[in-house]
């Protein structure tokens, strides 16, 4: 009996002409055997017409395949088996117009954007340097430049000549162009509305009460450095919320993910994704955790032991990814994943779990149970708070509930503010917000906005009464006037 079937091995017990897609795949991958008069189960039961089929098949895979291989003649006592050699090919094999690839103990049939990224890899190109026609120097926003030229100003990493250049010479220098076109990671770099060239350029944010029951979400668009700041704020503004703590009288702000990961955790999120992939990065939000999701591949040969441990930097997108480094965003080392670990390392939060299958990428952080305990606690004394709220009690609750998790005036209240003329009941602040779930009201509009005390009830010593109804308190007034 033969050694079990492999990567680089596949048993079949006969002929057919149909097997030909195996040595295509074996040619396409990184080379193998094929076995004929083998059964699945590795045990030689003899090859009918084995003489014929030694003269006959390396003709086949030339004119169909395009390659030669090697057909070897063995046998296992009386038991005659064939063995075809295949050898890697730099160049793309197809069969009858298709293309296959082994994979594993598999055989896969490259299509669409698996197809295109097999087709440039062969050619020694990356998707981000593909050429793009239709995108000239006109679709480059202004405002996206001048923002890169800052950040490289600062990272020091272009010199202030190469900073003082047109536009086009600027991104010329930056290797952005492919002879007379600009390349796709133009596109996503410096284009005011990359999705016009590139469809799912964008970040996608949700928070989620169950895997299934989405609250509320948002869309996060605009070129690719845009795109990691204002996720970035969006989070930490709207989806996350901070424990509050004082050390003195200096007032600390503590997140369940720290900063300096989460940042990096976006950066390699949008930098390293598939864009051939039309799906955006998506970041679904929970209360006990935050998932992060991006389609990508890694490189040829690299397993997750490799993703996890130092490894030299290999970009998926490198015109991307040299243009974030001029910029200051990223390092060139292929330290992102050990950054993130370090920096929760350092926060003291649960280091996050990475886990990769065949073109997608999640990251997940949990939240540390103290930060859950807190939070749940500053919750259950709000909802306590906003029960019971009257002018006499308030400076009471208060200075109680500061020091564990304070409120901010998020954009949800800023709206809630916008929407109330004179006063009005929750149905119909509801109507004017366009929401439809009570319990999101409550907790992210109501609640938060009277705890903050920028409404007020009409009925106060009657929190629940049908006739109740909200008013902008005086600071609620001043802060919408000083927002407007």
């Amino acid at each position: 009996m033969l050694k079990q079937e492999s990567q680089h091995t596949e048993w079949k017990e006969t002929w057919r002409d149909d097997y030909l897609r195996w040595v295509c795949g074996f040619a396409n991958a990184q080379g193998g055997r094929l076995l004929l008069g083998v059964s699945d189960k590795g045990q030689v039961v003899g090859l009918s017409g084995s003489a014929k089929l030694l003269e006959d098949l390396p003709n086949k895979v030339r004119d169909l395949l395009g390659i030669v291989v090697d057909v070897n003649l063995h046998a296992e006592g009386d038991l005659p088996y064939i063995e075809l050699v295949v050898q890697a090919y730099p160049n793309p094999i197809s069969y009858r117009g298709h293309y296959f690839m082994r994979s594993g103990s598999t055989l896969q049939e490259l299509k669409g954007a698996a197809l295109d990224r097999f087709l440039l890899g062969r050619q020694g190109r990356t998707w981000d340097g593909v050429p793009m026609p239709q995108f000239s120097l006109a679709d480059v926003s202004a405002t996206a430049i001048a923002r890169f030229r800052q950040l490289a100003q600062r990272s020091g990493r272009l010199d202030a000549e190469t900073l003082a250049e047109s536009d086009a010479l600027l991104l010329d220098k930056l290797r952005l162009k492919d002879g007379a076109y600009y390349k796709r990671a133009t596109a996503l770099l410096f284009a005011q509305d990359p999705q016009r060239f590139v469809t799912g350029a964008f970040v996608k944010v949700g928070y989620f009460e169950s895997e299934t029951e989405l609250l509320y979400h948002d869309e996060v668009e605009g070129d690719l450095f845009h795109q990691v700041k204002n996720t970035l704020d969006l989070l930490l503004t709207k989806y996350l919320k901070a424990v509050i703590s004082y050390e003195g009288i200096v007032r600390v702000e503590t997140f369940p993910v720290p900063r300096a990961a989460l940042r990096e955790a976006l950066l390699n999120a949008l930098v390293h994704r598939d864009y051939a992939v039309t799906a955006p990065v998506q970041i679904r939000v929970y209360e006990d955790r935050l998932r992060i999701w991006n389609p990508a591949v890694l490189p040829e040969g690299w397993t997750m032991e490799t993703l996890l441990g130092s490894h030299s930097s290999s970009p998926y997108n490198p015109a991307i990814a040299n243009t974030f480094f001029r910029a200051g965003e990223i390092e060139a080392w292929g330290r992102g994943v050990e950054r993130i670990f370090a920096a929760c390392a350092a926060a003291g939060t649960p280091k996050p779990v990475l886990r990769y299958e065949p073109f997608d990428m999640w990251m997940e952080f949990s939240f540390e149970p103290g930060y859950l305990k807190v939070l749940r606690a500053g919750r259950g004394q709000n909802e306590q708070a906003e029960a019971q709220v009257t002018p006499q009690v308030t400076p009471q609750v208060t200075p109680q509930v500061t020091p564990q998790v304070t409120p901010q005036v998020t954009p949800e209240i800023f709206r809630m503010l916008a929407a109330i003329d004179g006063e009005m009941t929750r149905a119909e602040i509801m109507v004017a917000l366009g929401l439809r779930n009570t319990k999101h009201f409550r907790t992210h509009y109501q609640q938060a906005a009277v705890f903050s005390q920028l409404i007020e009830m009409t009925i106060p010593n009657k929190p629940n009464s049908r006739l109740q109804k909200y008013r902008l308190t005086q600071e609620g007034r001043r802060l919408l006037v000083g927002r407007g």
